[in-house]
């Protein structure tokens, strides 16, 4: 079939909306008629050629929702009309890590997801015959896509696709952080780094946990004030003195929970430096550049602080994804403001802009509509 695709030809280049041949599903497989995709800065982080893994020419987008079309031979979980959120992180509830609680990082189709291509190697995208590799394994940034059903999770027909979609990626990471990875504790204190869709994920999840004080860190006054709307009791605008100010704030002791959503590696040090002494864990949820590298003193270490990372909240995509769009959809995640613009797919290089520009937190490209 026929559709119209966001591509990306070349690194540094706009997007180009063109039409691309879109192979059927095969065994496995889910055709998916995409209603809602976010703009996320993973999109224009490989758009501009700083990702050394990147690859091109590839249809972008990650962060979809949308309605099964077709299925293909084997499929069982999903039939045609269900509504599913795309993921990046799949789950195929077989491999060791997927029957481990201890990670959400399937390994089943890994490699070749990482290659840009479906699990049997190759490509459902073509244009004249030539290859157009996926991206994370969904290239929502189309009318339509092909994926395995192991990266599909079906939420509820009553959530809105563009409500849901934002459940994909940023909003699912900051909620799982709090929820899945750190597992905050009722009474709590608890500090955020940022305030944009991950960091603002990661107050309401801190709130949903039950923590009593959530301290939210970031430049912008307009984010901030977001951030008391998700939860945060605290506010503060971030500098160089942050962590001085922190632990001023909680009578030099430092916080029981720390999360870093920013990618900046001298806010991940104030995140861990944040933390408190015997107890304190940072959790890292911001993706570094290439190459750079935190510094930690060991003697923070050896006296009680703790580190650890978080890949999509650690959330297992097809079991939790679905329970946190119920949670949604019963009032608990306030998801409406954190949705700043709707546009077109003609109009997805504007989407860049303003990512890029920090105006608003999530804007929502509707494909087909």
């Amino acid at each position: 079939m026929k559709v119209r695709a966001a591509v990306l030809e070349e690194f540094g280049a706009p997007l180009a909306v063109q039409e691309l041949d879109l192979a059927e599903p095969a065994p496995g497989e889910v055709l998916v008629r995409l209603e809602a995709t976010g703009v996320c800065h993973t999109d224009t982080y490989t758009a501009s050629g700083a990702d050394p893994s990147g690859y091109a020419p590839t249809v972008l987008g990650h962060e979809g929702a949308g309605v099964v079309e077709r299925v293909g031979e084997g499929v069982r979980s999903l039939a045609v009309g269900d509504h599913v959120v795309t993921l990046f992180s799949p789950q195929c509830r077989e491999c060791i890590h997927c029957m481990s609680p201890r990670t959400n990082l399937c390994l089943a189709i890994r490699a070749e997801q990482n290659r840009g291509h479906l699990p049997d190697g190759t490509t459902r995208l073509s244009r004249d015959g030539e290859p157009v590799r996926h991206f994370m394994g969904c290239s929502a940034f189309a009318e339509y896509t092909v994926m395995p059903e192991i990266a599909l999770a079906k939420v509820s027909p009553e959530a809105p696709l563009d409500r849901a979609c934002i459940f994909a990626c940023g909003l699912s990471t900051g909620l799982g952080a709090a929820m899945y990875t750190a597992n905050v504790e009722p009474g709590s204190t608890c500090v955020v780094f940022g305030a944009g869709l991950v960091g603002l994920g990661a107050v309401a999840g801190c709130r949903v946990q039950g923590a009593e004080r959530i301290v939210c860190v970031d430049l912008s006054e307009d984010r901030l004030e977001l951030a008391r709307g998700q939860g945060a009791t605290e506010v503060m605008v971030g500098g160089p003195d942050t962590v001085e100010r922190i632990l001023e704030m909680t009578d030099g002791f430092g916080a029981d929970f720390t999360f870093e959503a920013t990618g900046l590696v001298a806010v991940m040090r104030q995140a861990v430096e944040a933390a408190r002494m015997g107890w304190g864990l940072c959790t890292v949820a911001g993706v570094a550049g290439q190459g750079e590298t935190l510094d930690i003193v060991p003697r923070l270490l050896i006296t009680g602080w703790r580190v650890c990372g978080s890949s999509f909240g650690g959330v297992k995509g097809r079991d939790q994804v679905p329970k946190l769009v119920e949670r949604y959809m019963a009032g608990d995640i306030d998801v409406d403001p954190l949705i700043s613009h709707h546009l077109s797919l003609d109009d997805v290089n504007h989407g860049f802009e303003l990512l890029e520009a920090q105006d608003g937190i999530r804007s929502i490209l509707h494909p087909t509509g």
